[in-house]
């Protein structure tokens, strides 16, 4: 079911991955951020936009590289995807790391599909940010700083006080820093914060509101501070901060390497 957010800005949040999709509608058609996991997922996804608007589909917009939310990108051919500088050069370069991660997920029942699958970059980057005109109403694309990656878009529809923030923030599990930034990321969150002033929604699970996000960046400005601490007295304890010990100790990895610290 598609959650109308404000006037023409909806999401829909599937049980596969627990992932937010975003819909924007403008005159001129439909915006979408994020594609999903597979081909077979995108095309539930475009089925799903076919019985809630006749609108085509004109812009995907991928908040980050990550498999989950941009391979379903081959099913939106003619279609403007937008993304990170960053993006479109990850998915050039080493695309296949993500098919290979999906097929870890997905299993024998996905396989032939995924093996096959066409590893699709955006084709229109922003860097740092880019306002889109969708037929009378203007969206927003912002890059705010190292985060979930060095790539994560933030998007907003000024008319409404809606924000997507992709997997910067997440509702219902801790964040992923398996490719993380947790150093920098507390700034980036402070940023979304700050223009987090209506409906939020995360990547993955329920919509956020303004108090949601303020405690989430306490708490990677929590996962930073150890993290940094440990970086000035080489001991680090797993077992303390706001996340479970493997999320931390996958957040002290990644910040020794944003660091320069040899492993």
């Amino acid at each position: 079911m598609w959650d109308e957010l404000a006037d023409g800005v909806f999401r829909r949040r599937y049980a596969s991955l627990d992932i937010n999709i975003g819909l924007v509608v403008g005159e001129a058609g439909v915006l979408i951020i994020d594609t999903r996991a597979s081909p077979t997922e995108a095309g539930e996804l475009r089925d799903d936009i076919s019985r809630l608007t006749d609108k085509p589909v004109a812009w995907v917009v991928n908040t980050h590289w990550h498999w989950d939310h941009v391979l379903g990108n081959s099913r939106f051919p003619a279609t403007e995807i937008w993304g990170h500088t960053r993006c479109r050069e990850f998915l050039i370069a080493d695309g296949e790391s993500q098919r290979l991660a999906a097929l870890q997920w997905a299993g024998e029942a996905s396989r032939e599909e995924l093996e096959e699958v066409a590893i699709v970059p955006p084709d229109h980057v922003v860097d740092p940010v880019h306002d889109l005109d969708i037929g009378n109403r203007m969206v927003r694309f912002e890059w705010l700083g190292l985060g979930h990656t060095d790539a994560d878009l933030v998007i907003t529809v000024p008319d409404t006080g809606v924000l997507f923030a992709g997997d910067l923030l997440e509702n219902g599990a801790p964040p992923y820093f398996g490719d993380g930034y947790p150093l920098a990321w507390q700034d980036t969150v402070g940023n979304v914060r700050e223009r987090a002033t209506g409906i939020t929604v995360p990547g993955h699970g329920d919509v956020m509101h303004p108090s949601d996000v303020a405690t989430q960046h306490e708490e990677i400005a929590a996962v930073a501070a150890e993290c940094a601490d440990g970086l000035v007295t080489g001991i680090f304890d797993a077992a303390a901060g706001p996340y479970p010990p493997e999320t931390m100790a996958d957040a002290w990895r990644r910040a020794r390497i944003e660091a320069g610290v040899d492993l």
